[in-house]
């Protein structure tokens, strides 16, 4: 193994996917998977919502824990552009953030661009993410992300591959033949952005071949990081718009209780909270537009921002740009 690894990558696991909850829907896919190899914690089952709020109200009872059903976890695709736009971070980044907040898994690629904004968005929100590799599981590629691939070991979540160590790999084909096992993982796929012949249109293929369901993120006709995308919409995959476009799909019943909960949020401590909260959830994110559609000194923009900041409720994109956490 590379003297470049530490700690976090000299156990490496190996199971069949069949031996695994999380896994086992890869044995549906075509071109299956015999072996997996992983480092870190694949993603266990959770109990369902409705069981656990039963099990609160009748802890008191001592209900046997046979009577709790567990389902597999919500996992949701972010791929993308390796040469993303600020426009496809931001997106990326919330997507990703949103959803692992909620407990979804994020699975993705590892590369450059798009997917490791999506696995680090995740491991900010303290969620799970799923880093699928194309190379043998014990060369991190690209070699600049192994500090990331540490991260998301260490945060409980998996780098996985299904070469061996030190397999003599294709890269040309390697890297496309991983994007069934992305999509394969996944309950939903989302393309970000997409050039018009971006591998990320392989995972899609794969993701609709398998059954599942493909958003694309719209994007500016004249930016060929968006042509693929586009495209997609164009051939009748789903465009993205919100984040709710997600949720109906993974949590139609707890719908209704996201959107009381996200309305109540929108009210802060203040007056001053308040409006800020709502500009920025209405799509206001510069801080000078702020301050100018509220007709609010900058002294008292400053200080509640700083104040919103802390309490989690907002985030800075930089540059006086801020949005909803």
């Amino acid at each position: 193994m590379s003297t470049l690894f530490s700690h976090f990558f000299t156990k490496i696991n190996q199971i069949s996917p069949l031996e695994h909850k999380f896994t086992e829907v890869l044995n549906t896919i075509a071109l299956k998977p015999k072996t997996l190899y992983f480092y870190g914690k694949i993603p266990e089952n959770m109990v369902q919502a409705a069981d656990l709020e039963n099990k609160e109200k009748h802890k008191m009872k001592e209900k046997s824990t046979k009577q709790i059903r567990t389902e597999r976890p919500k996992t949701v695709a972010i791929v993308g552009s390796r040469h993303n736009t600020r426009y496809g971070e931001e997106v990326a980044y919330k997507i990703a953030y949103d959803l692992a907040k909620k407990g979804v898994v994020i699975v993705s690629g590892l590369a450059f661009g798009i997917d490791s904004i999506a696995h680090q968005a995740a491991l900010d929100a303290e969620g799970r993410t799923v880093a699928v590799l194309g190379t043998p599981i014990n060369q991190i590629y690209p070699q600049n992300h192994q500090a990331l691939a540490r991260e998301i070991i260490k945060k409980d979540g998996t780098i996985i591959s299904e070469y061996p160590p030190n397999a003599k790999i294709f890269p040309k084909t390697s890297f496309l033949e991983r994007n069934r096992i992305i999509s394969g993982l996944s309950d939903i796929v989302v393309v970000v952005e997409a050039a018009e012949k971006s591998g990320s249109l392989n995972t899609a293929a794969h993701a609709l071949e398998q059954g599942k369901e493909v958003f694309a993120v719209p994007g500016n006709i004249t930016n060929p990081c968006s042509m693929g995308c586009n495209k997609l919409i164009k051939q009748g995959a789903n465009p993205y718009t919100s984040i709710d476009d997600l949720l109906h799909l993974l949590f139609p019943e707890t719908l209704k209780k996201s959107k009381k909960a996200h309305q109540a949020l929108l009210f802060g401590d203040s007056l001053e909270e308040t409006a800020i909260l709502k500009a920025i959830s209405e799509g206001i994110q510069d801080g000078e537009t702020i301050i100018k559609t509220l007709n609010m000194p900058s002294s008292i923009f400053n200080e509640t921002t700083t104040i919103l900041e802390i309490k989690g409720a907002i985030r800075s994109l930089g540059a006086n740009r801020w949005a909803l956490n």
